[in-house]
């Protein structure tokens, strides 16, 4: 049988060196795969091509699976944004961003273990209707909340929990003041929620959620929200298990899937062998859970964990004088 093909995309910045310390853990960890190499971001446009080059498109279309590396979009009228028109192209509607703190990690928490569901298509943060007036004097943006997208990341939500043995879904709103968008984001999550019995279901309003996820997140189990705030709370969350260097992130739809690091490409660093690897690798582990290859994942995971637990050429952000090369060492002889 010929190895699973999987498109990958090193990005740009530190994506490049983040992404080849993913792929050796991958090796080490027995994962057999044909990797095609795709560039997007400033890589394809310092090529003379499209942001997203249509064989990009093309590549993504044929494996189906994609492991992404942080691209920068440059900012300027004219560039939309790499990681909303991919979503959009592929119909990636679910943005799952686990939250897990590992000891030894500078995380506010311990034993955290949540998960962000993010409806990644609509809402405020999809760039509809944008419009800023020739003199600067006015700006617009379009909020559009559809029955379908609401029904479908919230039965996504209840789904996941249920598979993985969850214990309650929050659902996070604004429903009290954008009554027409949110409200029927609300209301969704009401029916929806009928149909899982079995799952305990809560709903907050926004800014709520985020003080509560402050003062007590080992309260929640998975938050699903829309696609702004759940920009927002993903962030807050990973600052709470220790920043965006432990974050990874999957972009999910029916038929095809990103999965990637969610911290940005960083080039002020770039070269420099010490940006750390870790939500590269585990956003490969996030791949392998996809694909059905759990085991290799939670190998992986341990390994993580191990290093950062004991401090073994951890990266600076970690609090250690590791390199990337340093840490991915350090992982693979944990995985043997």
């Amino acid at each position: 049988m010929s190895a699973r093909e999987i498109t990958l995309l090193p990005g740009d910045g530190i994506g490049p060196s983040v992404s080849d310390a993913t792929l050796e853990v991958l090796q080490r960890a027995g994962c057999d795969f044909q990797y095609q190499k795709a560039s997007i971001g400033q890589t394809a446009l310092d090529a003379g091509k499209e942001l997203i080059p249509q064989e990009t498109f093309d590549l993504i279309e044929r494996t189906g699976v994609a492991l992404k590396g942080p691209v920068t979009t440059p900012i300027a009228r004219g560039f939309t944004s790499v990681n909303v028109t991919l979503r959009k192209h592929f119909d990636l509607y679910a943005n799952v961003r686990p939250v897990l703190s590992f000891k030894g990690a500078r995380a506010l928490y311990t034993g955290l273990d949540l998960i962000i569901i993010r409806e990644n298509t609509e809402g405020m943060y999809s760039g509809q209707g944008q419009h800023r007036s020739a003199d600067d004097s006015r700006a617009e943006n379009l909020s559009v909340i559809t029955r379908f997208e609401s029904e479908r990341i919230i039965r996504y939500a209840f789904a996941l929990a249920r598979r993985l043995n969850r214990r309650k879904v929050t659902v996070c709103h604004k429903a009290n003041i954008l009554k027409a968008t949110q409200g029927l984001f609300l209301d969704v999550g009401r029916e929806v929620a009928e149909h899982y019995p079995d799952i305990a279901h809560q709903e907050l309003i926004i800014d709520n959620a985020a003080m509560q996820l402050v003062m007590n997140p080992h309260q929640f189990d998975i938050i699903v929200t829309t696609n702004l705030f759940g920009d927002i709370l993903s962030d807050l969350c990973a600052g709470l298990g220790g920043g965006l260097g432990l974050a990874p992130g999957a972009n999910i739809g029916d038929n095809k899937a990103i999965f990637e690091a969610v911290h940005g490409s960083a080039p002020d660093i770039a070269g420099q062998n010490i940006a750390n690897p870790t939500a590269m690798m585990l956003a490969a582990c996030l791949m392998l859970d996809h694909l059905g290859m759990c085991e290799p994942a939670e190998r992986i995971r341990a390994a993580i964990g191990g290093a950062i637990e004991t401090g073994d050429r951890i990266t600076r952000d970690l609090g250690g004088e590791g390199g990337t090369t340093d840490f991915t060492d350090a992982v693979l002889e944990r995985l043997g």
